[in-house]
């Protein structure tokens, strides 16, 4: 009888979120479909990425976090790869915020709080093999 377990693919999300309480939102939305791997500050990130950059395929970026910004963060690994999604999230909802993180080198810029749908949505754009 041939084996009918298909390997699902669940990407590797590399989260950096100072507030428990907003990694526990993102983890409940995308944790049944993703693995992923809390960093709480932008240096956190850094070292997160430099040790899993090999099969990571995106990044959530808090802009405002203790030790080093997500902004600083995003360009040193935008620096490092120029192609890995990095997806900002940040209460700041001014147009000077969202084209800062851009500029940063975000490749997509959220609002807090996140919803469901937005975060699925915005992952699947990135990640094609992706089906929720």
């Amino acid at each position: 009888m041939e084996d009918k377990k298909t390997t699902e693919f669940r990407p590797l999300i590399l989260v950096a979120e100072d507030d428990e309480s907003n990694f526990k939102l993102i983890n409940a939305i995308i944790g049944k479909k993703c693995d992923i791997l809390w960093a709480k500050n932008g240096l956190e990130i850094i070292e997160l990425y430099r040790q899993h950059h090999q099969e990571a395929k995106a990044i959530l970026m808090d802009i405002k976090m203790p030790k080093m910004t997500g902004l600083e963060a995003t360009v040193i690994i935008r620096n490092e790869n120029p192609r890995i999604p990095i997806i900002i999230q940040t209460a700041y909802a001014f147009a000077t915020d969202r084209e800062n993180a851009i500029k940063s080198g975000a490749t997509e810029v959220l609002v807090k709080p996140i919803t469901l749908s937005v975060l699925r949505d915005t992952l699947s754009k990135y990640l094609l093999e992706m089906s929720w």
